[in-house]
C-alpha cells in the first residue's frame, strides 16, 4: 500500500499574473530576504513621484489639503525621493505568518523594483502600455537573446490552375521573396548541416517551423523551434513556441513575427542602462 507523502512548506509566495514584467531575479532576491535576512513577510514596491491631495466633497466648499508636499515649496520631481507604493507583483510570507493570518508578523520588509518592471494590468487601457513594456522589459525565458540568422519552414504553393506550376515561375517567386527553393525535397539533419556549413552558421542560430513527425530531428536541434497549434508534432516535442494559429492559417507569419520581436527586444536591451530612472 502506497504511503501519502506530504512535503513541508516553509515559505509561501503569491505571484500575480497581472504583473508581466516580473523576472526570476526579483523572486530570487526577495526570497533571500526571508531565508538569509530572517524576514517573515516581504512584498514588492515601486517608487513613484506623484503629488497627492486629500479628496473633498465639493458640496462642503472645503479646500483640499496636500498630503505629501509643501505647496509653497513645490520640489522638482528629480529632486524629490518620491514615495513607495505596492506594485502588486508578489507577496512572500513564512508559513507560520500565513497560518496566523498575517496578524503577528515579526520582521517585515519591502523589495523595491525599478519602475520599468512595475507593470500592473488592472483595466483595459493598461493593455497597450503593458504590451510595449513587456516587449522591452519582459522576461521571455532562456531563448530571449537567441540570435536567429536563418529561418526555415516548409511552404506549399497553391494555384488556381490545373496544370503544375513551372519550375521557372517558382524560381521567380523564390527570387522575389528572397527565399531558397527546393522542389518536393524533405530536409533531414545531414542536409541541414550542409546548408549551415555553406552559410557558416551553427544550430543555435537557426529557427525552424515543423508540423510533421519527420520534422522532429531538426526541431530538436535548432536554437529556436516553432509548431502550429494543430500539428502532429506538437504532442511529440516540447516546442519553444507553439503558434496560436493552425497550419495554413497564419502560423508561419505568427512565428516570424515572434522571431522579429525577440530580435527587436535584444536590440533594445542595450538601451536599458541609459534610462533616466529619476524621470521614468
Amino acid at each position: 500500500m502506497e504511503k501519502n507523502i506530504f512535503y513541508k512548506v516553509d515559505i509561501v509566495c503569491h505571484i500575480q499574473a497581472t504583473s508581466p514584467c516580473l523576472h526570476p531575479h526579483h523572486i530570487r532576491e526577495a526570497l533571500q530576504m526571508i531565508t538569509e535576512q530572517g524576514c517573515d513577510y516581504v512584498f514588492s514596491v515601486v517608487r513613484r513621484h506623484q503629488f497627492r491631495w486629500e479628496e473633498v466633497d465639493k458640496k462642503d466648499c472645503k479646500n483640499p489639503t496636500s498630503l505629501n508636499i509643501d505647496v509653497a515649496h513645490r520640489p522638482r520631481r528629480q529632486d524629490w525621493p518620491g514615495e513607495l507604493y505596492e506594485n502588486g507583483s508578489f507577496y512572500f510570507s513564512t508559513r507560520t505568518a500565513l497560518e496566523n493570518g498575517l496578524k503577528q508578523l515579526g520582521k517585515i520588509a519591502y523589495y523595491e523594483m525599478l519602475p520599468e518592471y512595475s507593470v500592473d494590468i488592472d483595466v483595459d487601457i493598461d493593455w497597450p502600455v503593458a504590451e510595449q513594456r513587456v516587449l522591452r522589459f519582459g522576461y521571455f525565458g532562456r531563448e530571449e537573446n537567441a540570435a536567429v540568422r536563418l529561418f526555415l519552414c516548409k511552404v506549399f504553393l497553391i494555384s488556381n490552375v490545373n496544370e503544375p506550376l513551372s519550375k521557372g515561375l517558382l524560381e521567380k517567386v523564390a527570387q522575389l521573396t528572397g527565399c531558397g527553393l527546393q522542389f518536393g525535397e524533405q530536409q533531414n539533419g545531414f542536409e541541414m548541416e550542409q546548408l549551415m556549413k555553406e552559410k557558416k552558421l551553427c544550430w543555435d542560430e537557426v529557427a525552424f517551423m515543423g508540423e510533421n513527425s519527420e520534422d522532429r530531428e531538426i526541431l530538436s536541434q535548432v536554437g529556436l523551434n516553432g509548431v502550429p497549434c494543430d500539428s502532429v508534432v506538437a504532442d511529440l516535442i516540447a516546442a519553444k513556441y507553439t503558434c496560436q494559429r493552425p497550419a495554413g492559417n497564419g502560423a508561419v507569419r505568427e512565428f516570424a513575427e515572434y522571431i522579429l520581436m525577440l530580435k527587436k527586444k535584444s536590440l533594445l536591451q542595450v538601451l536599458q542602462e541609459h534610462i533616466d530612472r529619476a524621470n521614468f
